[in-house]
């Protein structure tokens, strides 16, 4: 059986490679320059150096998604754009590349054109009930979060992700900061430089920007370097196998967010987060056992003293809260969401 994986950007790779890892596959883009960007990260997260590291990355090829695709076999997509696959020959699934409360980009209703949907957990199904798109319930399956699935299965070196940041002091408390982007009002212009600052007088500050603010890593490291912060570190999000998402989150001990869907994938740390208020207002709607805004503390610049609010949360034992909310929020959470995902494609028939 053929399977196919579109990825819109290279950092949407991270949620369907733990299913790709079971499956194999090839990946599909739209363009030439996608091509080439993804064998470029693809080629730098490569962990075996004596490889030719551009020729052994995974299989990918080029399609224009506005035209029926040629593709025999399955199709899974975690860009809510609109698969023209032929349905005689193709079946296609819906991952998603995220858990935030920001609304859909581009047309929503997109999503109901898939032949099914791979669904993480109540509080994705509330995001679809929320812009009124409607997906019969034969469509919906449940596998959980497979990027979940390293964090859960203690699959992350913490000694060696350490010391690949370059971490110094480990006596410190590591602080993650991953801020969204422009869409959703990001806040890495307006707190970057003044968190680097603040934090790294008594912890160590890990900077992990979204993927679209990844050119701003290089003008921090410099600022910070010529400023003297000795224990202000960087992620970079398109090395998304060895900055993976889930190693930040193994060697750090509190999130400091926005409108980042991070904030809710850190809840299978249990560790505590803090959300920086952005008055970005085009949230879902969301109950309060799906709202993280209910159980955490909110940073207002005017208001509030990071580094204080800081040891204040590390004080803290929200370990149930968390916990009530992680499971409120994402199914199963057992560390096997990637064998269901492939389970599943491997029993279609096509």
């Amino acid at each position: 059986m053929n399977i196919y994986y579109y990825a819109n950007q290279v950092y949407q790779y991270a949620h369907i490679k733990p299913v790709f890892t079971q499956t194999g596959g090839t990946f599909v883009v739209n363009k030439l320059n996608r091509f080439l960007r993804f064998k470029f990260y693809m080629a730098n997260s490569a962990t075996n150096s004596t490889e030719n590291r551009f020729i052994n990355t995974p299989d990918v090829i080029i399609r224009d998604l506005k035209k029926e695709l040629d593709l025999k076999g399955i199709i899974v997509s975690c860009s809510n754009t609109i698969i023209k696959n032929n349905k005689d020959i193709s079946i296609s699934i819906f991952i998603g590349h995220g858990a935030g409360d920001k609304k859909y980009g581009g047309s929503a209703h997109s999503l109901e054109t898939y032949d099914y949907h791979f669904i993480s957990g109540e509080k994705h199904l509330h995001k679809i009930k929320d812009v009124g798109i409607k997906i019969p319930d034969e469509k919906l399956i449940k596998i959980g979060y497979p990027k979940f699935d390293e964090y859960l299965n203690n699959n992350i070196n913490k000694d060696e992700y350490s010391q690949y940041l370059g971490i110094k002091d480990k006596t410190r408390k590591n602080i993650l900061y991953a801020p969204t982007w422009e869409w959703g009002n990001g806040t890495l212009k307006r707190f970057g430089k003044k968190f680097c600052r603040e934090i790294n007088r008594e912890h160590n500050l890990i900077i992990r920007p979204h993927f679209q603010d990844r050119s701003h890593i290089v003008k921090l490291k410099i600022w910070a370097k010529l400023n003297g912060l000795k224990h202000v570190y960087f992620s970079n999000p398109a090395k998304i196998i060895k900055n993976n998402t889930m190693n930040d989150f193994a060697i750090s001990d509190l999130l400091i967010s926005d409108t980042s869907s991070i904030n809710y994938e850190y809840l299978i740390t249990c560790k505590p987060i803090i959300i920086v208020d952005n008055n970005y207002d085009q949230l879902h709607n969301m109950p309060a056992d799906l709202n993280i805004l209910d159980i955490v503390q909110t940073y207002q610049s005017n208001k509030n003293d990071i580094c204080s609010m800081i040891d204040i949360e590390l004080s803290n034992n929200n370990f149930d809260q968390y916990e009530n909310m992680l499971h409120n929020c994402f199914y199963f959470n057992d560390g096997k969401s990637a064998d269901r995902a492939a389970d599943f494609i491997k029993s279609l028939k096509i």
